[in-house]
């Protein structure tokens, strides 16, 4: 039917006056935000639909295969036994910041036997266009950002081959971008009898490279022909456009602010989060400006809250080793090697957390736990493009367990960047639901993973890495903040002031918080902010009104004097992670732990390999071998090299975990 009033619904489901105009931003009635959810309907005959047609009572034609849902509080349509076509979507979950998700179906649209499936999370913005192509905005977008695109579409080509859906990447139309975000509009599936390679992917960005920037323009064409000429490996070039990118990328400034603070809300006795850094963290702390952490405690007073702290110290103490390693290397230190060994140190701070619940004797939701969503920023020193050393690449890793959150906020749009460990999430990797109905569960809040609940080998892990090549915030939280979507509803509000100059970080961190406690105040909140600015113009200066939580770095671009250590033990920090945990616990620990087989990857023994230096990147390696592994073999191995080094290491741990350690000489 054609359309003669544009409306939408409040999904507030108490609401006595639901139908608002399509235009409106908040319900008239009972001044709920109103939801304006874009969909991308897919196939042929959802093509053949008029603009301005109103499918199934519900759906909005806007333009072209853009649908808009207008009663978004009401769960779509879903057969009970899921189509084929649908699989790839639920199995690629995890990809959802580059991937659509399945939304639901429209059933037998004017007698048609073919069902279209409706996709969300699709690169469209909130007014309902849709984002440029690739090639659209190739011309205008930086040498570093030209690069980026390629090297997330290349790291998109194992997961999409693996279920025959390589063929998405070769589609210029389905290749949208957001800022610096490849996103792809919808999955299609390469027929059987066509086997893609590297080489059709050369033949497709040939075009592109061709109009490339020209400090990358040669390393791109050169990799071109590479792929498209000979035998290539994906490794290969996989390597040489990872070199190209941290080469362009550190061209650029990098300036920084961050903030941090955790508040115990309106309603609970005690405060279970942590957070780094806080209104106690050391200003002059080298570590301030590369790492940021929020943990959200579970097990209730003494418990929940000891874990989280527990885990903001073994991390920051695992850190400050890792980066003192990498800040040592002539060489780069390849992504993957980084994200083992931040997975590494994720499962020896679970393994910490989980020998004090052993040693407490805590079973079942006994178990104090906590989640972790955490930000490392690691400067490595190259050779730029134009042939100067810098002393940083902008890269950014991100990982999180549980549903603290992680979110990037520019100017013009709000990126959730995590994934939640919940039990909905769960549900549609295993391919057993789409979200939205997985999310009428009563149970689908519930946390699927936790840090400290289980031993590290039942983590399922997924770091991800990203490159800072445009002014942004990254904003981690806990669910205080995150839930009820109020991040997306309101980031206009309280971050474009900060962009602007009118608002400090740490004052942002302030006005985040109290937003939490008036929608969301029945829950503790945490909240971390960091400012990252790659542009020349200088900050607009304000007045702090929270001065002791703010650290202000200039990256240099300079090259520096590597940082020198003559014993291995010197890396860590004077940290006390043995807390005086005597304590009798009340705790209610809500986890749905069916999870599937985890096989936990070999950690490598060192960081990296060099010449006449493997007495000092053992120390690095070694603690997260012995600690993840706990073998005697280890501990061995590390006393013969090492024994001061071990014991002072020793001391720092848990007395459960010192137990492992050999006798002191």
């Amino acid at each position: 039917m054609i359309s003669t009033q544009l409306i939408i619904y409040c999904i507030n489901p108490g609401c006595n006056s639901p139908i608002n105009p399509m235009e409106d931003s908040v319900c008239a009635s009972c001044q709920t935000p109103l939801v304006h959810r874009y969909l991308w309907a897919t196939g042929s005959l959802s093509a053949q639909i008029s603009p301005g047609t109103k499918v199934a009572d519900r759906y909005e034609v806007i333009s072209h295969q853009i649908w808009l849902d207008t009663q978004p509080g009401l769960p779509p349509d879903v057969p009970e036994e899921l189509p084929k076509e649908v699989i790839p979507y639920l199995l690629l979950y995890q990809e959802r910041l580059h991937l659509p998700q399945a939304y639901g179906f429209v059933c037998n649209f004017e007698r048609d036997t073919t069902d279209i499936l409706l996709l969300e999370n699709v690169p469209i913005d909130e007014t309902g266009n849709i984002y440029p192509t690739i090639v659209e905005a190739w011309e205008q977008a930086t040498a570093v950002r030209q690069v980026y695109w390629l090297w997330q579409i290349l790291q998109l080509w194992i997961p999409l081959s693996e279920l025959g859906l390589s063929g998405s990447l070769l589609v210029v139309d389905n290749l949208r971008v957001q800022g610096w975000c490849v996103q792809l509009l919808e999955l299609y599936q390469t027929p059987a009898d066509e086997k893609l390679s590297l080489q059709n992917l050369g033949q497709c960005w040939r075009f592109w490279v061709a109009s490339a920037k020209a400090s990358v323009a040669k390393g791109l064409e050169n990799m071109v022909q590479q792929m498209c000429e000979t035998e290539v490996e994906l490794e290969a070039i996989n390597i040489q456009l990872n070199n190209l990118l941290l080469a362009a990328a550190a061209e650029l400034p990098l300036v920084l602010k961050v903030a941090g603070s955790t508040d115990i809300g309106l309603v609970m006795a005690q405060n279970e989060d942590a957070c780094y850094p806080n209104a106690l963290s050391n200003l002059d702390e080298p570590l301030l400006s590369h790492l940021s952490i929020v943990c959200d405690g579970i097990g209730g007073h003494e418990g929940g809250e000891v874990a989280s702290k527990l885990a903001v110290q073994s991390v920051k103490l695992q850190i400050r080793a890792l980066l003192t390693e990498v800040t040592e290397q002539t060489v780069l230190v390849p992504p993957e090697l980084l994200q083992e060994q931040l997975e590494a140190s994720l499962r020896v701070v679970n393994n910490v957390i989980c020998a004090r619940n052993n040693e407490q004797k805590r079973q079942g939701k006994e178990r104090m736990a906590t989640t972790i969503v955490m930000a490392v920023q690691v400067p490595q020193q190259v050779q730029t493009s134009t042939e100067w050393q810098s002393n940083n690449t902008h890269e950014l890793y991100l990982a999180n367990v549980g549903d603290s959150r992680a979110y990037w906020i520019t100017r013009n749009y709000c990126q959730l960047l995590t994934v939640d460990d919940d039990v909905a999430t769960r549900e549609v990797r295993f391919a057993k639901s789409l979200y939205r109905k997985a999310l009428l569960r009563a149970d689908a809040s519930a946390l699927t993973q936790a840090l400290g609940t289980r031993d590290a080998e039942s983590l399922r892990l997924k770091l991800q890495r990203f490159i800072v090549e445009e002014d942004g915030i990254l904003l981690l939280c806990s669910d205080g903040l995150s839930d009820n979507n109020w991040v997306e509803q309101s980031w206009q509000d309280y971050a474009i002031p900060v962009f602007t100059g009118q608002l400090t970080v740490e004052d942002a961190v302030r006005n985040w918080i109290n937003l939490a406690n008036e929608k969301n105040g029945r829950d503790n909140t945490s909240v971390v902010l960091t400012y990252y600015r790659v542009s020349p113009e200088y900050l607009v200066p304000v007045t702090p009104a929270l001065p002791e939580e703010i650290i202000e770095t200039k990256i240099q671009e300079e090259q520096e004097e590597p940082i020198s250590f003559t014993e291995s033990s010197q890396t860590l920090p004077d940290l006390d992670l043995d807390l005086d945990l005597d304590l009798d616990l009340d705790l209610d620990l809500d986890l749905d732990l069916l999870e599937e087989p985890f096989t936990s990857p070999k950690i490598p023994p060192t960081l990296i390999k060099k010449p006449n230096r493997d007495k000092r990147l053992v120390m690095l390696g070694g603690v997260l071998a012995l600690l993840v592994g706990g073998t005697s073999l280890g501990l061995f191995a590390w006393w013969q090299i090492n024994p001061q080094g071990l014991q002072q290491m020793c001391r720092q741990l848990p007395q459960t975990v010192q137990q492992l350690c050999p006798p002191r000489k």
